[in-house]
């Protein structure tokens, strides 16, 4: 029997505010989406076990990656809309300066 290390999702540091009292925005609306990608992936491992045909697994692949960009893309337009915006409206040149350097690197590291 062999073991296999589980995978854990590298833990972000949660130094960076967004607003004066320190708190991040609520993305729990985004929970909906992210249990139906939950639910299409475990389908697709279903699939992939029944040994089902090749197109209608990619179908569901599909369908996950598209609710888990769903969830990006909203993810990214509150932050756009908070923490971005909080640091533009309060003239904070190295905080906004810090901010747009932060959009950079996470875009071109999803590329």
């Amino acid at each position: 029997m062999t073991t296999q290390k589980k995978k854990t999702a590298k833990k972000i540091p949660q130094k960076h505010h967004c607003h004066e009292e320190g708190q991040h925005p609520d993305h729990k609306k985004e929970k909906i989406k992210l249990n139906k990608a939950k639910g299409q992936i475990e389908a697709i491992v279903g699939m992939i076990e029944q040994r089902l045909y090749c197109p209608d697994i990619l179908i569901q692949v599909r369908a996950a990656k598209s609710a888990l960009y769903s969830v990006e893309q909203s993810i990214l337009k509150t932050h756009l809309n908070s923490c971005v915006s909080e640091a533009i409206k309060h003239k904070d040149e190295k905080l906004a300066s810090e901010k747009v350097e932060e959009l950079i690197k996470l875009i071109g590291r999803h590329q």
